[in-house]
């Protein structure tokens, strides 16, 4: 369990094995919050500008972002552009993904990030924001025992 410059990053007590660990949260657990999968199907570049803020809002202040990310911020602009003039705004998700698998120790490399946003955008759009919303109820559980 590590906590520390931020709330508990592997809420779930994941195994860690010697490249990381597994997500908590499969690819296809996506259903498990339909809220942010339906937001990611119809409106991708709002789940990526929330993740992302809230991701640097915890990389950078160490707790949860009071906004939860916003709604439509800078990075969601430019991946709405992105997407409707070229069809390419999953590309912006392959580094994401990749801080979120660096922040969190979970195991992979870019070519899987790569498949993943091209292949299931939703659902790794989701899975990405399971991850961090993990993270961000420790603190009420730190706080709240």
């Amino acid at each position: 369990m590590s906590v520390g410059n931020g709330g508990n990053k592997n809420a779930k007590n994941m195994p860690m094995k010697e490249g990381g660990r597994e997500w908590s949260n499969g690819i296809c657990s996506c259903f498990n919050d339909c809220g942010t999968c339906c937001m990611a199907t119809w409106c991708p570049c709002v789940v990526y500008g929330r993740n992302k803020k809230r991701l640097e809002h915890l990389n950078r202040n160490g707790y949860p972002d009071p906004e939860h990310g916003g709604c439509f911020n800078g990075d969601c602009w430019v991946h709405c552009a992105l997407t409707s003039f070229f069809g390419f705004g999953w590309i912006l998700q392959i580094p994401l993904r990749g801080s979120i698998r660096s922040r969190y120790s979970i195991a992979g490399g870019g070519c899987g990030d790569c498949c993943s946003a091209f292949c299931c955008n939703p659902c790794e759009l989701t899975q990405g924001s399971q991850e961090i919303a993990l993270e961000e109820q420790s603190f009420v559980a730190q706080t709240h025992p």
